[in-house]
């Protein structure tokens, strides 16, 4: 800061500042001359001010303007008055006008600016006022400091401390300077200058540590708010309404229920669970821990209700998607006399877009306007938000218009809508509108438009949002890279997704959630559960996100005792409430695995009645597994609702009488769809190509390039066949001859779609393919067949997961070892190197682990042996990775043989790799202090792995294998999915039930 009067002025200044508090007489005096005091404009000025204080600006200002002789007592008063009424520019003239300002002069209009943030207009008048000479006092700083903000520059902040200290103002006498420095450090996001700044204050007070507690709070570091709290304690400075409600908030960043009911109980000891603000953090702080119940309760046990609790309940409700709770206390609050401004208008605007009811977001428009609180820029968000969710796009883009100032939040509530709709071109149209605008997207934006990206499937998009994430200095954001997570995900590169999610420095729950998805929508059941017990190992609190990623990967994989494990332990273990879509989940994975009666009891305990999602599940899995039964009563269950989503519940339905063969149940069942209105939504595939999306319909002939595609699909048919591809006509619905049903299965969509790729792509280049429904099961045997003949990766993406296929295998993406057993060891490591091989094993323990006891002599070996030979993981793995099924065309004779055969093979090889493991911690636990060494020296290491062999093999390897085989073959005659590998005729398994 450039100041144009001389030093030696300014010392002169400060030592006669100085004097005059040492002889507050004469300052009086001269006080007195230097204003011209006489008693007329003494009684003027009064009148003035009790003119200003009764809101009488006009009366006050024609005093003022008869006064015969006025000082600056005079001018700042009515200057004062015009910056309290907001009349800035009368304010401003009268300034301008002044021939002689005082400190004060400056101060009161530095406080309009700084109070207004206008911080550039407020520092700007800081410097003037040094220029012209006169010297701020601690008024000056704690009236220029406080409003700041992360806008303003870091170095003013930096220089006005300069100037406090080199005026004395950071001695114990002006402590209140001192912690409005403090403050403002924290404020422009200098933690590191405030930290100094707090160390360097000899005499703090409990507005000092209030001010770090805070911005630590801010700054995410909510570790050392908490440590910062445990000092003030122990320093025996007593802890206020401020204290609690920042560590609070702490505790709420960092996901810890149980030191938050700690700090509920110490602030119940010390009475300032009753100060309303403290109350309202602790309600903040249940709801945002999904414990609505305890929300409630303390909601209804607070003494001094505020808007503020109001507004933090409805938004638990809301959270916790129990809108007509959010509803009926907003109609309560309406009662209560509070000004309506301060209402939730934005949370229920919210309620509106997430039920689609633009009723009920027209009603809270009409209460916004009354009340004047639609010109709120967050309020006039979320209705361009809610409009557009409510496809109601016209009203949404108008109120988007009309917005005062439209800032990121405003284009990127637009952009969602537009996404969340399904019209992701023009959410990307709108977002390079938005880059014209010269605004800087920030982490939600990036969301939205990844979203976009991933719907598209466009790999190139997604690349080059990625490069423009890393442009915008946004890649470190752990919103962003969540984002990257799920878009590589979705664009079935889940290679990129790892290794994105590896290199990000920072994760949260969101991350770990996107991984855990990612997994689970490419059909890793056993890598989503292992990142999930990753997550909690990395000290991160799973949430309901978290475990409906895992149960969703059970569901695609056929987990049923994992799957109901973790839905069991939800709430004991996990303390999450499970919620519509936990148990929407668990009745998939039970009803795609025949377990109906399991199901049934699961629904009629649910707290809640079933909704349409559920009652598809069942009536999917009625269709699989052929159980018409129960389909016939979901089927009337989602037909009796008042509103359905799609056609979907009709087709299926329809579909399990056509494959019964009860085409007059068909027609009727097609004639109430056409009664209702409700049409069937056209399948439809598109691959990118060139950097251009080709899209195609079943049967379709408009693509210019058709012909050369009707030759493929030719060629492809005749060469799957010599393969042993048998058509399931059960895909088609229609009532009409075999042939005309096999013809139409060759020119399904995916199937078009990957022939243009493999005319259009050099060899050997992985296609992905992607469709709006799911894939039918003949579609999934004729891609496996044409990804063994054309030695190509082909993944197809429908509307439930991906589906890998390589080499005739519809890949499930195991780790390491299980997948190199799959494709065999040499091709595994020539493709993902040792390092893939280690990322697939390590998981056993743990770096850690490895790195701690590789040294040690008995302990590791032991450990190692033991997990290796586990019963369950290697036959499991053996069994369904290593051991062939038989081709769709052998008897169920052979099957069971060669079922039995397998199972027989994976119990011996479980028996003598574990022979070793158990021998040692026999010989170890009987022979106390005994090592490893002691063992191999006693009977050799020879004898270690052959001893007793024989007979464990006889009657361990063949009770386990014939377990294993017996149980198999008995799925495999009663038509229920084997336990994996590629499945019998039969029967199918949990992978191609899901297609």
């Amino acid at each position: 800061m450039k100041l144009y009067c001389s030093a030696n002025d300014v010392r002169s200044r400060t030592l006669t500042t100085l004097r005059q508090l040492r002889q507050p007489t004469r300052r009086v005096d001269a006080r007195i001359i230097k204003t011209g005091f006489d008693t007329d404009t003494c009684r003027s000025n009064f009148t003035v001010e009790d003119l200003l204080r009764r809101g009488q600006v006009s009366a006050a200002r024609k005093v003022y303007d008869e006064m015969p002789h006025k000082n600056t007592v005079s001018t700042n008063t009515m200057i004062s008055g015009y910056v309290k009424m907001g009349d800035l520019s009368s304010a401003r003239h009268l300034f301008d006008a002044m021939p002689d300002r005082t400190v004060v002069t400056w101060t009161i209009l530095m406080g309009w600016y700084a109070g207004n943030n206008h911080f550039d207009e407020a520092f700007k008048l800081f410097r003037q006022m040094c220029r012209s000479c006169t010297l701020p006092d601690y008024v000056t700083f704690t009236t220029l400091l406080p409003g700041c903000n992360d806008g303003v520059p870091q170095n003013a902040v930096g220089q006005v401390h300069a100037f406090a200290v080199k005026l004395g103002f950071d001695t114990n006498l002006f402590l209140t300077v001192c912690n409005v420095l403090l403050k403002s450090y924290c404020e422009v996001r200098r933690l590191d200058l405030a930290c100094v700044l707090f160390e360097e204050i000899p005499d703090k007070d409990s507005v000092t540590f209030n001010t770090l507690i805070t911005g630590y709070e801010k700054d995410g570091l909510c570790a050392d708010a908490i440590h910062l709290f445990l000092e003030m304690r122990q320093s025996g400075h007593k802890p206020s309404d401020f204290t609690f409600s920042g560590v609070l908030k702490a505790v709420v960043g960092l996901h810890d229920f149980a030191l938050g009911q700690q700090l509920h109980g110490l602030s119940v000891t010390t009475g300032f669970s009753l100060d309303a603000s403290v109350g309202n953090q602790i309600l903040h702080f249940y709801s945002k821990h999904d414990r609505v119940l305890e929300t409630r309760n303390l909601f209804n046990e607070m003494p001094e209700l505020d808007f503020v609790s109001y507004n933090v309940v409805i938004s638990s409700y809301s959270q916790a998607e129990q809108y007509e709770e959010s509803l009926n206390l907003f109609r309560e609050m309406q009662c209560m006399g509070f000004d309506r401004r301060n209402f939730p208008f934005a949370t229920m605007l919210s309620i509106a877009a997430n039920l689609s009811s633009l009723q009920v977001g027209r009603q809270v428009h009409c209460q916004a306007i009354v009340s004047t609180a639609d010109s709120i820029l967050h309020v006039g968000n979320s209705l361009v938000d809610m409009y557009a969710k409510c496809e109601m796009f016209d009203e949404a883009e108008l109120i988007f218009k009309s917005l005062s100032q439209r800032s990121t939040v405003s284009w990127t509530a637009l952009i969602s809508g537009y996404v969340q709709k399904g019209l992701h071109g023009a959410g990307l149209k709108l977002f390079t509108k938005m880059r014209g605008e010269n605004l800087r997207a920030d982490q939600s934006t990036f969301a939205t438009v990844l979203k976009a990206s991933a719907s598209f499937a466009s790999l190139l998009l997604g690349k080059q949002l990625h490069a423009f994430i890393i442009r915008s200095g946004n890649l470190e954001n752990v919103f962003s890279g969540s984002g990257l997570v799920d878009m590589y995900a979705k664009c079935g590169s889940i290679k990129d997704a790892v290794q994105v999610f590896e290199e990000m420095p920072d994760r949260n729950a969101v991350s770990w959630n996107a991984l855990i998805s990612a997994y689970a929508d490419n059909g890793d059941g056993e890598a989503a559960i292992g990142a999930f017990t990753k997550m909690i190992q990395s000290g991160l609190q799973p949430d309901s996100v978290s475990i409906l990623g895992v149960l969703i990967a059970c569901s695609h994989c056929g987990f049923v005792e994992q799957g109901t494990e973790f839905f069991q332990a939800m709430s004991p273990i996990y303390g999450i409430t499970p919620k519509k879509k936990h148990y929407a989940c668990m009745l998939d994975l039970l009803g795609r695995n025949g377990r109906f009666a399991e199901a049934e009891k699961l629904m009629d305990e649910m707290p809640f009645e079933p909704d349409e999602i559920m009652w598809s599940s069942i009536l999917n899995a009625c269709r699989i597994h052929k159980n018409q039964s129960l389909a016939e009563r979901a089927a009337e269950q989602l037909f009796s609702m008042e509103k359905l989503r799609d056609a979907a519940a009709y087709v299926s339905m329809s579909n399990i009488y056509a494959a019964a063969g009860k085409w007059e149940n068909v027609r009727h069942v097609k004639k109430a769809m056409r009664e209702r209105g409700i049409k069937k939504v056209p399948a439809y595939s598109w691959v990118e190509v060139n950097h251009k999306i080709h899209v195609f319909s079943s049967n379709d002939q408009t693509h210019p390039n058709g012909d050369e595609i009707v030759r493929k699909i030719n060629e492809l048919t005749a060469e799957i066949d010599r393969e042993g591809y048998k058509p399931d006509t059960s895909s088609v619905v229609q009532d009409i001859d075999e042939q005309m049903k096999i013809e139409s299965l060759k020119y399904h969509s995916e199937r078009l779609a990957v022939a243009f790729a493999l005319i259009s792509t050099p060899e050997g280049c992985p296609i992905v393919v992607m469709k709006n429904l799911r894939a039918c099961r003949d579609c999934h045997a004729a891609i496996k067949l044409i990804s063994k003949i054309v030695k190509r990766v082909i993944t197809v993406r429908d509307s439930s997961r991906f589906h890998h296929f390589s080499e005739g295998v519809h890949v499930q993406t195991q780790p390491g070892f299980a997948r190199g057993m799959s494709y065999g060891f040499p091709k595994f490591i020539k493709s993902e190197g040792l390092g893939g091989l280690y990322k697939g094993i390590g998981p056993l323990w743990g770096v850690r682990f490895l790195l701690q006891n590789v040294i040690r002599k008995s302990t590791f070996v032991t450990d190692t042996m033991m997990k290796f030979a586990s019963f369950e993981t290697i036959v499991e793995m053996i069994y369904k990775y290593a051991i062939p099924r038989p081709k769709d065309q052998f008897s169920k004779g052979l099957q069971l043989g060669v079922s039995f055969a397998g199972g027989y093979v994976a119990g011996v090889f479980c028996a003598i790799v574990s022979h070793p493991a158990d021998y040692l911690v026999s010989f170890l636990n009987n022979a106390r202090g005994a090592t490893v060494g002691d063992a191999v020296k006693k009977i050799g290491l020879l004898g270690l792995f052959t001893r007793g062999l024989p007979l464990r093999i006889v009657i361990i390897g063949t009770l386990t294998g014939a377990q294993w085989g017996i149980y198999d073959a008995f799925k495999v005659f009663v038509g229920l999915p084997t336990t994996g590998g590629v499945a019998p005729a039969a029967a199918i398994t949990p992978a191609e039930a899901k297609a």
